[in-house]
């Protein structure tokens, strides 16, 4: 009878499982939020350490070796850092404090390129750089900059290869990329505003989506809130810049090397965005179908084909057709054809972009001019 009434009920044992699993369920239920929470939230707006190009949070830039990325992204932590333009024409107004681990350079270098971009303007003390880590050491040493500098807008990391760890065992080479990526994304995202960026060498292998450029598995790029590959053949002054990424509209600005320093290929980023669409029609299209689009854009309210036909002759109809298949231009009805819809363009940097209410016309965080 004493070991009947010592052995635990059905009652009881299901009572304590009800009880560990309500606790269980409370921690993994600990930060659910409801739409009427999220409804009533404000958050600020997106920040950017570049307006219109790089917001804050994780990115990556990624070109071939001796592409120019290095004169790049130092062209802008001096712009930032010393409240210029950067790329030769976007405004950074404040200086903003910056980090830059130069892990391919030395002073000398440093200090050479420095002057080779600002001339005889001194070199900011908002800019700071390392050209060494501790090895395994990348995260900690940011860590302690941002402590004593929570103004930081903006850490390069220049090159991720120099600071990317081996696999740990069982771990594949995509969660060893996810792995540090993701820390780094965490490193900016703990600090409101913050933009982290690496540098990264682009695939040797062409691909017709520039995401796919990343070298490495899909793990770098699918942990990076922004995506920055700059585009440009051997030899070449001029380039193209593709950006994409969850905070920033997709596009692409030409650029062209003036006197070593990458500058913008127009006096705003709609100006880059339209002239890189111009190479890119230029290289694929023959003379006389550039020359029709062109026709065309310059009538946004719709031009007639008979129109076309009149300026350049009577096989403007089958380039008329070619230009509306490829999507170049848009065919209004019977007869009439009219540029292809574009995004709207902030009213801030310039920059195109996707509109989320009636009335918005700028970037999160860009100013109207």
């Amino acid at each position: 009878m004493s070991e009947d009434r010592d052995r635990p009920t059905v009652s009881d044992t299901s009572d304590a499982s009800d009880s560990a699993q309500e606790e269980l369920d409370a921690k993994l239920l600990a930060d659910l939020k409801s739409g009427d929470w999220l409804h009533e939230q404000d958050f600020p707006p997106l920040r950017y350490a570049v307006d219109g190009l790089l917001p804050e949070g994780f990115s990556l830039l990624i070109g071939p070796p001796k592409a120019g990325k290095s004169w790049l992204v130092l062209d802008l932590l001096l712009a930032i850092s010393g409240g210029r333009r950067a790329v030769g024409k976007i405004p950074m107004g404040l200086p903003r404090r910056v980090l830059y681990l130069a892990l391919e350079d030395g002073d000398r270098r440093m200090q050479d390129r420095c002057r080779k971009l600002l001339g005889d303007t001194p070199i900011p003390s908002r800019f700071h750089y390392l050209t060494q880590v501790q090895p395994n050491f990348v995260l900690s040493t940011i860590g302690a900059f941002l402590r004593r500098f929570p103004d930081t807008a903006l850490v390069v990391v220049d090159t991720l290869g120099k600071v990317m760890p081996p696999s740990q065992p069982g771990e594949s080479a995509y969660q060893r990329d996810y792995r540090v990526a993701g820390a780094l994304k965490r490193a900016a995202d703990a600090h409101k505003g913050l933009a982290v960026t690496a540098i990264h060498h682009d695939r040797k292998a062409a691909s017709e989506d520039f995401i796919d450029s990343v070298s490495g598995t899909h793990g770098l790029a699918g942990a990076a809130d922004t995506i920055i590959v700059l585009a440009r053949k051997r030899q070449s002054q001029e380039a193209v810049l593709k950006v994409t990424g969850r905070d920033v509209p997709e596009a692409e600005y030409a650029m062209v090397m003036h006197e070593g320093t990458w500058v913008l290929d127009g006096a705003s980023l709609a100006e880059a965005a339209e002239n890189a669409r111009n190479r890119e029609e230029a290289g694929n299209l023959g003379d006389t179908s550039v020359s029709i689009l062109q026709f065309v854009r310059q009538h946004p309210q719709g031009v007639r084909a008979a129109d076309v036909r009149e300026k350049f002759g009577d096989n403007a109809d089958q380039y008329l057709k070619r230009l509306a298949d490829d999507g170049r231009i848009t065919k209004l009805r019977r007869g009439i054809y009219a540029p292809a819809p574009q995004l709207p363009l902030c009213a801030g940097c310039g920059g195109p972009f996707e509109q989320l209410t009636p009335d918005q016309t700028t970037h999160p965080g860009c100013e109207a001019a």
